[in-house]
């Protein structure tokens, strides 16, 4: 992650893995919730306002809580 944030391309990443394709490093990415954020803070809505991070009700709260 530190050589993503660095600027290091996916592709270079997976060969110094030794991966057998950037497929398998994408794996690796998803999991990283810093990039995920980074990536929706640029996110905009329609109206060009941007989005924001959801907040979950109560109600739904209160139903996964109950699950």
């Amino acid at each position: 992650m530190e050589l993503l944030h660095a600027g290091v391309d996916c592709s270079v990443i997976a060969l110094w893995l030794g991966n057998e394709s950037v497929e398998t490093t994408q794996v690796y990415l998803h999991a990283h919730l810093a990039l995920k954020e980074a990536a929706l803070a640029k996110v905009k809505s329609s109206n060009g306002n941007p989005l924001g991070r959801y907040r979950a009700g109560d109600k739904l709260l209160e139903f996964l809580t109950a699950l």
